[in-house]
């Protein structure tokens, strides 16, 4: 099964609570754009979460619905883009999930289900660079993190930024995407630092 670009894992551990609060609002500082009114920033982006935070979200509302071994929450991100939570059995054991879906296509979340499935069953389950970047900008703080703004070319406002020590030459606001593979390497090592505010 091939994964939908899509759907991508933005946390590479299991979530605590505090770490779940801080990823419903990674997009937080992201510019006031149509991706962000209506929610497309966050469509299909999935982490792992403890089966404690999974049941004290299902306690939170009612569930917009469920089914079987996943329940949507009924407030919405924006637009139609809501959370759902997921119980799924992987390689003999429950694991807990969460994920944004977009109501309006049908079958989004059995499709986000499919591919956590895939992708966490695998006997090795390596990152690529875009979960890595993802991850990265996930753990990053608040404040060595942004979006490129108007003093930067057209074609790259809104992308995300992230300041990188370089060395001799200090400290440079870098695009995400341009992360030295270097600089992903070390970064990616730490995948069981907190994520931080």
């Amino acid at each position: 099964m091939t994964t939908h670009p899509q759907f991508r894992k933005v946390f590479q551990e299991a979530a605590t609570r505090q770490q779940m609060f801080q990823l419903f609002d990674r997009h937080g500082q992201a510019p006031m754009s149509n991706a962000r009114y209506t929610g497309r920033l966050y469509d299909g982006e999935w982490f792992e979460i403890g089966r404690a935070e999974h049941d004290y979200m299902f306690e939170i509302l009612p569930p917009l619905w469920m089914r079987g071994d996943m329940f949507a929450m009924r407030e919405f991100m924006a637009g139609s883009i809501t959370s759902v939570f997921y119980a799924i059995p992987i390689r003999g054991r429950v694991r807990y999930f969460h994920g944004y879906c977009d109501m309006q296509v049908k079958g989004s979340a059995e499709r986000l289900r499919d591919v956590i499935i895939e992708r966490e069953a695998r006997p090795v389950p390596t990152m690529t660079r875009a979960e890595q970047l993802d991850h990265i900008s996930s753990t990053t703080p608040v404040d060595y993190r942004g979006h490129a703004g108007e003093s930067w070319p057209e074609r790259h406002r809104g992308k995300p930024t992230i300041l990188v020590n370089v060395g001799t030459r200090g400290t440079v606001l870098t695009l995400l995407e341009n992360l030295p593979e270097t600089e992903i390497a070390t970064r990616s090592a730490r995948l069981s630092a907190p994520i931080a505010a």
